[in-house]
């Protein structure tokens, strides 16, 4: 399960870009994972420039 810190996101969308699942939604105040869509494959944590999103 990918971890989210909304208030380090910048709403760049390039976790959302790389995402095979499309288990990503931006939102004005950051994102949201569909977990029953997200495959857990880590894409959107390596790419995220700010440290959002993070594996336990």
């Amino acid at each position: 399960m990918i971890k989210i810190q909304n208030s380090l996101c910048g709403n760049c969308g390039l976790c959302s870009g790389v995402c095979p699942a499309l288990a990503i939604i931006l939102h004005g105040w950051g994102l949201e994972i569909d977990q029953n869509k997200c495959i857990s494959c880590g894409k959107c944590v390596t790419v995220c420039p700010t440290g959002a999103l993070t594996t336990p």
